[in-house]
């Protein structure tokens, strides 16, 4: 009968929980974006008919031009709302899977250092110098890590930002477009 080692199956355990959260974060996400969609577009159809019979009922040119000219802001700002709720999922899933990944990583890390300690309380004479360099690799794995995850949050924050910038400039320029009612 072959046993399993306790530690190898907790590893194992833990394992099946982190894929078990990633796949329920997957999920989560996509319910959500399938939401939006859904909701985005039965919203710009009921909108399309609506303007469609609005247009339909029009008498003469300038009111039929009028009013395709004041359908333009609300559309804008649907779209803006969509995007801004789209990007909001987007980036909750990125942030969850990030935590994940975090997490999985610092546990690995953790488990090789004990590995390592051990290996070492039980190594012949002379192998310091390979435990040493593999510590070495380790510790520059984990730095290497930190600084791709701070790359990473760095980036995020500077799509964060060119995002609330387009989103502020396309409300003002659609505002801008918008007919001015006379007096």
């Amino acid at each position: 009968m072959i046993t399993i080692p306790e530690n190898l199956a907790s590893a194992n355990k833990a394992l099946a929980e982190k894929f078990l959260a990633l796949t329920n974060t997957a999920f989560t996400n996509t319910e959500r974006l399938a939401a939006l969609n859904l909701n985005f577009a039965r919203s710009i159809l009921e909108d399309g008919v609506a303007n469609a019979m609005e247009l339909f009922s029009a008498k003469d040119p300038q009111r039929f031009v009028a009013l395709q000219t004041s359908f333009a802001q609300p559309a804008v700002e649907k779209v803006m709302a969509y995007s801004r709720s789209a990007y909001e999922i987007a980036t909750q899933a990125q942030e969850d899977v990030a935590k994940l990944v975090e997490e999985q990583f610092a546990d690995i890390s953790n488990n090789v250092a004990e590995a390592l300690d051990k290996a070492a309380k039980s190594a012949p004479v002379g192998s310091d110098g390979a435990i040493s360099a593999v510590k070495s690799a380790l510790a520059a794995a984990n730095s290497a890590y930190e600084n791709i995850s701070k790359a990473g949050k760095q980036a995020a924050e500077i799509i964060e930002a060119n995002f609330s910038a387009a989103s502020k400039l396309a409300t003002k320029t659609a505002a801008a477009a918008k007919p001015k009612k006379a007096a």
